[in-house]
């Protein structure tokens, strides 16, 4: 009989938005009081500025706090065959001491969320994602042997990110850091303080994700920070971040894609094919899992809408929010990411376009940009063309171990 528990929540009307661990650190860091909502914390947008956030990734140490990234705790002799269950990737074959990126549907094979599993033990997996879906994991865990409980306030998670990144952490005391290989996890004890880090992250580059007990969140903070003085750490924002997951191609639920559960219009929903998640789906592997069959018939009779592609666009001017045209007529989908790039020097964008358009019609593709000078809106149309994601890929991503600095 399955072992089900449910974390009483706070109450949200006391304290409209909560304030993560290291809240205090980024409190006394920002500049611009600039802050947003990120299910339901308060978060960090800009601290000083984009511009020395985001270099910091490209060129430095960046620490991004990852709290409010929703986690969840499944253990149990079932866990594994739950896991596999409820996502689109074979979890047998994922190893202890890894991380796999994964997604998971509802039965018409829609999908509900991305994010990434971890795999601690044969019977303990933890389940990192962007919305919160406590109802259908425990739903969808009844015959099975295994625990379910949100643990997102208990867990405090920082990013560290960027090209020096590990000999920061070599400097903080996380001894054989260098040996972990992209999607390992491993534990250590540093400054006294018990982490569990993982080599992931969503900037495309060397990076890594920290987790501690929420009460050492401070104390690990400071580690790094001192340990970074000399190796350029600072801490960013969501823009900054945003901006380097679009260079790698990431893609992010309810900005590229709608989560079906939220989807007030049934044909907004997207399935993995049509997001560019297909090479996760996996017909063969010996379980069922949650939307097979709407997915096995999906692939089979070239029923898949829409696509998620790249787009290349002249100018410098980002199409944000902008509609795509075949030909500068007809009109064929929208962009879902715009971004001048510094790093490639390209105007680069993520479009879901309909089929054929991006898979068999690739030519003549056009973006209207209205463009605000001087409190006037200045309509352009101008070219663009499809291209390979990510945008941006550097060899230091995945080295082992990285260069040292």
């Amino acid at each position: 009989m399955s072992q089900l528990r449910n974390n009483l929540p706070r109450e949200h009307f006391r304290e409209p938005l909560w304030q993560t661990p290291f809240h205090p650190r980024l409190e006394a860091l920002s500049r611009t009081k600039a802050w947003y909502n990120w299910g339901g914390y308060q978060v960090a947008s800009v601290l000083r500025s984009e511009e020395n956030e985001y270099f910091a990734i490209r060129n430095a140490t960046a620490l991004f706090d990852v709290t409010p990234m929703v986690k969840y705790r499944i253990e149990g002799p079932d866990a594994e065959a739950f896991c596999d269950r409820l996502t689109l990737r074979d979890v047998a074959k994922l190893k202890s001491g890894r991380v796999q990126y994964t997604c998971w549907c509802d039965d018409e094979g829609k999908v509900l969320d991305d994010g990434t599993l971890f795999r601690f033990s044969e019977t303990e997996f933890r389940l990192c994602c962007q919305e919160r879906h406590l109802n259908w994991l425990l739903d969808s865990a009844i015959g099975y042997d295994v625990a379910v409980a949100e643990v997102t306030e208990d867990i405090a998670g920082l990013a560290v990110q960027g090209p020096t990144s590990c000999t920061v952490l070599q400097e903080a005391g996380f001894d054989g850091i260098e040996t972990m290989k992209p999607f390992d996890i491993r534990r250590f004890t540093a400054g006294g303080i018990e982490v569990t880090v993982s080599r992931t992250g969503f900037t495309g580059d060397l990076g890594y994700e920290a987790f501690v007990a929420a009460g050492d969140a401070l104390a690990l903070w400071d580690l790094l920070w001192e340990a970074g003085r000399l190796y350029g750490i600072t801490a960013i924002g969501y823009t900054a971040l945003n901006l380097a997951r679009l260079e790698a191609g990431f893609i992010v639920t309810n900005s590229d894609f709608i989560a079906a559960e939220t989807a007030v219009r049934p044909n907004r929903r997207r399935s993995p094919f049509e997001i560019g998640l297909d090479w996760m789906v996996a017909l063969d592997k010996p379980r069922h899992f949650n939307g097979r069959r709407a997915l096995r018939a999906e692939k089979a009779n070239g029923t898949s809408r829409r696509v998620l592609v790249g787009l290349d666009i002249e100018g410098n001017v980002p199409a944000e929010h902008s509609l795509v045209y075949h030909r500068g007529k007809k009109e064929i989908g929208h962009i879902t990411a715009a971004a001048w790039s510094p790093t490639t020097k390209r105007n680069i964008a993520l479009a879901s376009l309909e089929r054929p358009y991006g898979v068999s019609v690739t030519d003549d593709m056009w973006v209207e940009i209205y463009a605000l000078r001087e409190l006037t809106y200045q309509k352009m149309m101008v070219r663009a063309r499809i291209v390979e994601r990510p945008f941006f890929a550097n060899p230091r991503r995945t080295a082992t171990p990285p260069a040292p600095f």
